[in-house]
């Protein structure tokens, strides 16, 4: 894959983010989303892998933080790219309004707790970020309780200074910080938001706040974009991915954790000479312990409990091009629609079986890719 896919997006402090000149709905020469599935399949195949081994390695820590505009499909681009992992290694933290007790502390104190350990993966939905965009826009520092030789301070500008060298800590001492805006348009955000009124299973995810909110979209426009250029890093770099595509932008994140954890580059743990002779003696005992002949236990197929992965190994595989035709001649679905069928149905018989039974779901019982 390398990082062609990605470097156009990428921010590391040297060139400027100009949101008015970046285009939300830029889909990388795709033509459309059938196009894409082949990749995100074999990307999410490959970061289960490395998911894997960073998590038996325990060197490294990471942090994918996401930040968007309300309707720019943050849950869903974790739901679909994340979802393929062990829950051993990976935690979602989820940030709202800060709680009484944690406004009464420093804004990056309820964080702490969220760091991953070495091996682990922290998915933060919204983060400190907040308080130079909520922050910013609404002025709530100026609501804040703060030492009287604050009152002169450039907040803001101070709490960039701040979350640029927290970031550097966490980089320096094992974790990574990986930054990822999700830039829908203002037209996609209302054609959403429209949506979610006329879907009544989606009438939840709509509010009165969402739409007063859009009332500031140009200073939360100017919000992002200083964002951007003041935290940005070589280390902890900004990528701001088009959102106006739902699988675009699902692509583009596989591709960033994908290029985060390849760099990295994790090992399978190796064992001491020393300890092999040990575990080859208690192996020999333990043999000699059985009441008969052994025999090697039953063999599962790799990953079989985890729907994603099941469904992307088989897709995988020298039928894959077979499968993608006829799904998309049937019924015109990506990839989202097998994984969640096999959410349902994990035992498919055959690829036949699986195109039928993908052709046939309902739409209610899918999430496009």
């Amino acid at each position: 894959m390398g990082t062609g896919g990605i470097d156009p997006y990428k921010y590391v402090g040297r060139k400027k983010f100009n949101i008015k000149t970046f285009d939300t709905s830029d889909m990388g020469g795709f033509g459309d989303r059938s196009e894409a599935v082949d990749e995100f399949v074999r990307n999410l195949l490959k970061i289960n892998k490395l998911q894997q081994k960073l998590y038996a390695e325990r060197k490294e820590g990471v942090i994918f933080v996401f930040q968007a505009m309300d309707a720019a499909g943050k849950d869903g681009v974790i739901r679909t790219v994340f979802n393929t992992l062990s829950p051993h290694g990976v935690k979602e933290y989820c940030f709202k309004v800060p709680s009484a007790e944690e406004s009464s502390h420093d804004y990056l104190w309820r964080f702490w707790s969220a760091l991953p350990a070495r091996g682990y993966i922290s998915i933060f939905n919204r983060s400190y970020y907040e308080d130079v965009l909520v922050g910013k826009v609404h002025k709530l520092y100026e609501n804040q309780i703060l030492p009287d030789r604050m009152h002169d301070v450039d907040i803001i500008r101070q709490r960039y200074t701040q979350i640029k060298n927290f970031e550097k800590y966490l980089y320096d001492t094992g974790t990574r910080v990986i930054k990822i805006f999700l830039n829908v348009s203002k037209d996609e955000q209302a054609r959403r938001f429209v949506s979610r009124i006329d879907t009544e299973r989606k009438n939840w995810k709509i509010s009165s706040g969402d739409i007063k909110e859009r009332q500031y979209w140009d200073d939360y426009m100017e919000a992002f974009e200083t964002m951007v250029n003041s935290t940005s890093t070589s280390i902890n770099p900004w990528y701001v991915v088009p959102a106006d595509h739902k699988w675009y932008a699902r692509l583009t994140v596989s591709r960033i954790v994908l290029a985060t954890l390849e760099e990295i580059d994790p090992q399978w743990p190796v064992i001491s000479d020393d300890e092999l002779e040990m575990v080859q003696e208690y192996r020999k005992s333990l043999v000699e312990s059985l009441s008969g002949e052994y025999e090697p236990p039953e063999m599962q197929l790799p990953d079989f409990a985890n729907p994603g992965v099941l469904a992307a190994r088989i897709v995988e595989n020298e039928e894959r091009g077979k499968i993608v035709e006829q799904i998309a001649r049937r019924k015109e679905l990506g990839f989202g629609a097998v994984e969640k069928l096999l959410e349902q149905q994990p035992v498919i018989g055959s690829l036949d079986a699986l195109i039928e039974a993908v052709a046939n779901a309902k739409d209610n019982r899918v999430e496009e890719f």
